[in-house]
C-alpha cells in the first residue's frame, strides 16, 4: 500500500471517530465574529471568541476550506482575514502602492460572495450579501480603538445574532452547506483515474499543504506538486501529471496535518525527521495501543509510562519477551505505518516509509535494543532515541545533527537493516573532538561492529580475553590513564585521555611508545608509596600485552574506524572496570 492510500484509510478512520473535518471543510482558528441582524446591519461590534488562557488563543472551528493562495488573491467562503473582510490590514506590505493590494483583497472576496449568493433565499446568507452591499473599510473607524488592533488580521466568521447565543454560523447552515457542495464542484478538474482510489473522479491540481513538519515553511509545504517545465510530462499542467481526486488530495492531507499538529500523539521528532505513525486493527482500542507503545519505545517518557497500562508490556518487550505471550491481540492483525518527513524548501522530502505488522515492528526493536546493550549500562535507564543522535551533534543539540543521518538511522532500526555508516563517522568524530566517552556514544559504536561492520568482537561487558588489537590497546590506554590519576592522587587537571586520547585511537604508534615511558615514571612514584598496588598495575599492563600477537607490531600505524570503535568500546568496558572495584572497596 502506498502512503497515499495508507493516510486516505486513515482519515475515513479519523472522520468516524468525528477527529477531522468532513470532505470540503477544515479546522481554522477563528478569532471574531460579526453577528447579522436580518437585514444586514451589525449587532454592535465585533465579537471576541477566543478562547482564555494564559492569552487569548482563536478557536479552532471548522469551516469551508480555503483555497491554496500563493501571489494571488483568493477569498474564502464566508469566512477570511480582515484584509478580504473588511478591507482593513495591519500588514505594511499590502498598505504600499496606495492599498492596491488590500483593495484588491476585499474587492475579490465581495464579488465572490455576491455572485455566489445572488440566487439564494436563505435568511442567513441574504442578511450577508446586506452586510456587504453596505460596508465601506472606513465604518471599521467607528469601533473602539483597543478592538481595531485586537481584530487586525484576525479570521472573521458570521452569525445571525439569534443564532450565534447557540454557536450556529452562517457556515454551519444547511443552505451554505449546499451552496458549498455547489461551489467546490465548479472549481473541479477534469476527471481521470485517481491513483491513491482507483476510482474515476474529479482530478486536484493544486494539493492542500501540508503544516507542522519541523524546520518547514509556516504556509506549509507539498509532498505532490509540479512547477516547473522539468517536472511535467506530455503537456500536462500541475496535478494533471499524476491525477489524484480532489477528495483523496483532501483525505490524505488532512490525516497527515492531524498527525502533525502540535501535541498530536502520532508524532515524535527524530533529530530533523518529523515522524508520524498509525496503526490499522479490527479494534479502535487495539490501534490506539499499538500507537502510545510505539510513542513511548522511542519518545521512552518513564513517568508517562508509569501511570498507563503499557508499562508491564513495554517492560517485558524490552526484557526480550516476544510480542504474542504479552500482548496477543497486538501480535496478530494490527499493521502498523512509520512515516518520517523533512523540509526541502516548498516541498516536504520523505526520509523514511515503513510498512508492516506490529509484531514485525517489535521483534526489530528488540533487535535495536540487542545491539545497543552496554555494560555499565546507561544510569539514567533507556534513552529516547533523539538523546543518540545528539551523541552525534556539535554541543549536544538537536538542530546539529547531521542531516540524513535521523532518517537513515530510523530506517534501520524500522526494517532491522544495516546501521548507516555515516554514524560510525559521527559518533568518532564527536569522541575525538570533546572525549566524552559515555554510555550512549559506546553503544552505537558497538552496534555498528555488530549489525553494520558483523564484528564478532565486539562484547556487552568486559571481556579479559579479547585479543582484537583495537579492543586490547582500548584497555590499555585506560589502564595508563588510571596509573596517571592514582600518581597523582587522583588529582589531575587534564589526564592523557585529555590529551591523547583522538591521537592514540588513530595513530597508536605516535602516542603509545609515549605512553609507556610516563606510565613507567607513574609506577615508580606509586611504588615509594604503595609497592604492592605498583606490582598489581604491572601485572594488569603485562596480562594486556600477553594477549597481543608475539610476531606482530603491538601498535599500529593506524587504525581503521572499524579498530577506533573497538578502542572506544575497550576502553569504556576498561575504565569502567576501575569503578567497580573501587565501589566494591568502599563497601
Amino acid at each position: 500500500m502506498t502512503i497515499l492510500q495508507s493516510l486516505t484509510r486513515a482519515y475515513d478512520r479519523l472522520v468516524a471517530r468525528q477527529e477531522v473535518p468532513s470532505f470540503g471543510f477544515s479546522n481554522q482558528n477563528i478569532g471574531f465574529c460579526l453577528s447579522l441582524n436580518p437585514d444586514g446591519t451589525l449587532v454592535g461590534p465585533p465579537h471576541d471568541i477566543r478562547l482564555p488562557g494564559k492569552k487569548l488563543v482563536a478557536r479552532v472551528m471548522e469551516v469551508p476550506s480555503p483555497p491554496k493562495r500563493a501571489a494571488g488573491v483568493d477569498p474564502c467562503f464566508l469566512w477570511d482575514k480582515t484584509s478580504y473582510v473588511l478591507g482593513v490590514t495591519g500588514d505594511e506590505k499590502k498598505l504600499k502602492d496606495e492599498g492596491k493590494r488590500l483593495k484588491a483583497e476585499h474587492q475579490a472576496f465581495k464579488d465572490y460572495h455576491l455572485r455566489a449568493l445572488a440566487q439564494s433565499d436563505d435568511p442567513g446568507l441574504h442578511a450577508f450579501v446586506l452586510f456587504l452591499q453596505a460596508w465601506k473599510p472606513d465604518d471599521f473607524n467607528a469601533w473602539p480603538d483597543d478592538l481595531r488592533l485586537k481584530l487586525l488580521d484576525q479570521n472573521i466568521v458570521f452569525a445571525l445574532e439569534s443564532e450565534r447565543l447557540h454557536n450556529v454560523y452562517l457556515h454551519d447552515r444547511p443552505a451554505a452547506k449546499r451552496l458549498w457542495a455547489t461551489l467546490g464542484s465548479e472549481s473541479e478538474g477534469a476527471s481521470a483515474i485517481c491513483l491513491v482510489t482507483g476510482e474515476s473522479a474529479p482530478v486536484t491540481r493544486l494539493h492542500p499543504s501540508i503544516k507542522g513538519v519541523w524546520g518547514g515553511q509556516t504556509g506549509g509545504g507539498s509532498i505532490v506538486s509540479f512547477n516547473l517545465d522539468a517536472f511535467t510530462s506530455y503537456g500536462h499542467e500541475q496535478g494533471d501529471n499524476a491525477p489524484v481526486s480532489e477528495a483523496a488530495a483532501f483525505a490524505y492531507t488532512t490525516a497527515l496535518n492531524k498527525f502533525l499538529e502540535k501535541g498530536s500523539h502520532n508524532r515524535v521528532q527524530i533529530g530533523d525527521a518529523s515522524t508520524v505513525f498509525w496503526a490499522e486493527a479490527p479494534e479502535v482500542e487495539t490501534a490506539t495501543l499499538a500507537e502510545a507503545m510505539f510513542a513511548d519505545m522511542f519518545e521512552v517518557d518513564e513517568a508517562a509510562e508509569a501511570k498507563n497500562q503499557i508499562k508491564p508490556i513495554l517492560d517485558a518487550i524490552r526484557k526480550g519477551e516476544p510480542l504474542y505471550r504479552v500482548a496477543p491481540k497486538l501480535a496478530e492483525g494490527v499493521k502498523f505505518y512509520v512515516l518520517g518527513l523533512a523540509p526541502n524548501a516548498a516541498r516536504i522530502s520523505i526520509r523514511f516509509w515503513y510498512e508492516s505488522s506490529f509484531g514485525n515492528l517489535t521483534q526489530n526493536y528488540q533487535h535495536f535494543l540487542a545491539d545497543m546493550q552496554i555494560d555499565p549500562p546507561d544510569p539514567k535507564g533507556t534513552p529516547a532515541l533523539w538523546h543518540y543522535l545528539r551523541e552525534t551533534a556539535v554541543l549536544g543539540k538537536a538542530e546539529n545533527v547531521p542531516p540524513n543521518l535521523a532518517g537513515d538511522w530510523m530506517r534501520a532500526i524500522l526494517t532491522g537493516g544495516n546501521y548507516p555508516l555515516t554514524l560510525l563517522n559521527a559518533i568518532l568524530v564527536r569522541i575525538r573532538a570533546d572525549g566524552k566517552i559515555n554510555a550512549r556514544r559506546v553503544a552505537i559504536l558497538k552496534a555498528m561492529l555488530i549489525r553494520t561492520l558483523s564484528s564478532k568482537e565486539a562484547p556487552v561487558a568486559l571481556d579479559p580475553k579479547n585479543e582484537n588489537k583495537g579492543y586490547l590497546l582500548g584497555r590499555l590506554f585506560a589502564l595508563y590513564e588510571y596509573i596517571q590519576t592514582a600518581a597523582m592522587d587522583y588529582k589531575i587537571n587534564a589526564s592523557v585521555k585529555d590529551k591523547f586520547y583522538a591521537a592514540a585511537s588513530a595513530q597508536p604508534r605516535k602516542i603509545f611508545p609515549l605512553l609507556e615511558r610516563g606510565s613507567a615514571n607513574h609506577l615508580s612514584k606509586i611504588g615509594k608509596q604503595k609497592p604492592g598496588f605498583k606490582i598489581n598495575l604491572e601485572k594488569q599492563v603485562a596480562a594486556i600485552l600477553e594477549l597481543m600477537q608475539p610476531d606482530a607490531d603491538p601498535f599500529p600505524i593506524a587504525f581503521s574506524p572499524q579498530e577506533q570503535a573497538l578502542f572506544g568500546l575497550g576502553y569504556y568496558h576498561q575504565r569502567n572496570e576501575f569503578f567497580k572495584k573501587a565501589e566494591g572497596t568502599a563497601q
